[in-house]
């Protein structure tokens, strides 16, 4: 695992000063703090941070061709590097590392713009092309390593694996997005390609993009979607088998190491599942590692021991303080953009444990999305079949003057809590899930949002995102529609994002199996009754994991990393909140209206109205503004 940066001349050959280029690469050191290299030649400059996890001797970036017309700087694994090998050897092409990154150079030569097609793994990479003068950007299919960019006023062309390493570059306009801003409210962070400032973009999951000099910027060209495989017909013990199969396939390809390697082993059935095909394929004890917390409503060790005891692996526990608040300034640091999950907490916490141990631990997010574990996808089926019962233009009707009037009451009992249910009901299919996931609703966003940037906005609105995605959604049936836009959209802009930052600023590689995309495709191909049965999320997957897992860990409440901000918010953040919100960076912004936080912050306080999720959202957005503008 690596840190990349570049810098491109899009009007010409100017030469780029090394200095620039190792600003730019020590400020992501913490990505690679085993070697640093750079390549310039005229018109083009690349810099590598490495972690070194394979071919230990000889991996060192930028990496060559032969006669070093091609140059790659390169952060990932590409797990079927060694089938590749054999391919392009057979074409005749000679390899002299054993790394990964080599398989790309020649992969380019092979294949050109199609090499990206036959990589299974997850990467991003640019790669210079001397004799076809181009620059070809690369990110992997679902975004689990991250690429930024920015095209600057000199004409300059500047990418990074993160964003700091672009704010260190002085001809950066600093200038917050305003279109940025109202999707960080209503997701918690900001959906790709997008970033908190102007000018400074994502590259997508699954696209490339190609740059000549005396070219205009292009767009990013998408390589590949989430494709089903053909409908089977088979058994549900048949369908279990295979999911097994694929998944011990998916965990196999990704053990490839000459690092000590292990797991994180939250005591759930994703990460269990990861540990148990991982004991499947070692003859040696697996290492895992868990975080537990004083209170007993967060803590899942009891259930981690469980899989750890029954596989007997290596297994490492630290008990971390609930109230592990002191990091709010260090996480804003690490994400650099605002990022409003709270459980990237533990999950820092976590990866720091990891990294005391090994260099590269597997995990198992992408269950809940490829298996239909949420339970918001159990509600919203339940409420899709009732808007189906009704034509739009009559549930808008009825039910959008309810979720207006109704009051919010989030203390009484859950029947009598029905202002959202309304609100869902008087939507379409995709506005309604935006809805159920929005952290701030869209009428407390057009209420929190200052005058100018409501103007600015120009009645953009946060929904589009997953609008544009849907359009693009390869199934109809209305959760695995739900599923792909969580693929798109909560995958790389949260999850995904939240564990590269958490990890990287360890210096710790995350392998992610459950996100394979073949093991994606062959999902999305299962019929919904499969993946979720009644109120029983990932039904097929726990029923093929009952051989190798307790039902005391299959079939639990699910409990999720989560940390007790409503509670903080009461008590020991609560000055922190009134400083950074009322007095501090978020009201000297001039983005948001100071009686709307002075109202979020009394009720929270007064027990009127848990607003802890809307208050963690604008308290993260300012440890974040504060860095961004300081």
């Amino acid at each position: 695992m690596c840190g990349i940066v570049g810098l491109m001349d899009l009007r010409g050959a100017r030469a780029f000063q090394p200095a620039v280029l190792d600003r730019m690469n020590q400020a992501q050191l913490h990505r690679g703090p085993d070697e640093g290299g750079r390549f310039l030649a005229p018109g083009v400059a690349l810099g590598h941070r490495r972690l070194s996890i394979i071919d230990l001797k000889s991996g060192q970036q930028p990496l060559g061709n032969e006669d070093g017309t091609v140059q790659i700087v390169y952060n990932g694994e590409i797990y079927n590097f060694r089938d590749l090998v054999k391919e392009l050897e057979a074409f005749g092409h000679r390899f002299r590392t054993r790394s990964d990154t080599e398989v790309i150079v020649h992969a380019w030569e092979q294949w050109g713009r199609d090499c990206v097609r036959r990589f299974n793994g997850m990467f991003a990479f640019a790669l210079w092309d001397g004799n076809r003068h181009e620059l070809y950007l690369a990110r992997d299919r679902i975004g689990k390593k991250p690429l930024f960019y920015a095209e600057l006023p000199d004409g300059t062309f500047a990418f990074a694996s993160e964003l700091k390493s672009i704010l260190v570059l002085p001809q950066l306009r600093r200038e917050i997005d305003p279109l940025a801003v109202e999707e960080y409210l209503a997701f918690g962070y900001v959906a790709d390609p997008r970033t908190i400032l102007k000018g400074v973009s994502k590259l997508p999951p699954a696209t490339t993009m190609v740059l000549r000099a005396g070219e205009a910027l292009p767009a990013p060209q998408v390589y590949w979607d989430v494709s089903p495989n053909a409908a089977h017909a088979a058994t549900e013990s048949q369908v279990a088998e295979e999911l097994i199969s694929r998944l011990r396939a998916a965990v196999g390809i990704r053990l490839v190491s000459e690092v000590p390697l292990g797991a994180f082993l939250s005591g759930g059935v994703d990460s269990s599942a990861v540990v148990a095909m991982m004991a499947q394929h070692s003859s040696e004890p697996v290492n895992t590692c868990a975080i537990g917390f004083d209170d007993p409503a967060y803590d899942e060790t009891a259930y981690a021991q469980q899989v750890a005891s029954r596989y007997q692996t290596r297994h490492y526990v630290e008990t971390v303080d609930p109230n592990d608040f002191d990091l709010i300034d260090t996480l804003a640091a690490t994400y650099d953009e605002p990022f409003a999950d709270s459980s990237a907490i533990p999950t820092y916490r976590v990866c720091q444990l990891a990294r005391k141990h090994v260099t590269v631990a597997l995990s198992g997010d992408g269950g809940d999305e490829n298996f239909a574990g949420y339970r918001r996808y159990r509600m919203h089926l339940a409420e899709e079949r009732a808007r189906s019962a009704l034509p739009l233009a009559i549930r808008q009707h009825v039910f959008g003057p309810l979720g207006r009037w109704y009051p919010k009451l989030d203390r009484a009992p859950r029947i009598f809590r029905a202002k959202s249910t309304f609100q869902a009901l008087s939507r379409s299919t995709v506005d309604a899930y935006f809805h159920s996931v929005s952290i701030i609703r869209d009428d407390q966003r057009a209420q929190l949002l200052s005058p100018e940037v409501r103007r600015d906005l120009q009645g953009y609105q946060a929904a589009q995102v997953m609008r544009d995605h849907a359009r693009r959604a390869p199934r109809t049936d209305a959760l695995s529609l739900v599923q792909y836009l969580d693929i798109k959209t909560y995958l790389p802009g949260d999850i995904l994002v939240k564990v590269d930052r958490a990890s990287m600023a360890h210096s710790l590689e995350v392998r992610v199996p459950m996100l394979d995309y073949t093991l994606i495709d062959w999902a999305f191909s299962l019929p919904a009754d499969v993946k979720l049965r009644g109120a029983e999320g990932k039904y097929i997957l726990k029923k093929s994991l009952e051989p190798y897992l307790p039902n005391d860990v299959l079939y639990r409440k699910k409990m999720g990393f989560a940390v007790p901000v409503a509670r903080w918010f009461r008590g020991p953040l609560r000055a922190k909140v009134r400083s950074t919100l009322l007095s501090g960076p978020v009201a000297e912004s001039g983005l948001f209206q100071s009686d709307q936080l002075t109202q979020l912050i009394g009720q929270h306080e007064s027990g009127a109205r848990d607003n802890s999720a809307a208050l963690w959202t604008l308290l993260m957005f300012g440890a974040s503004f504060k860095r961004l503008f300081q």
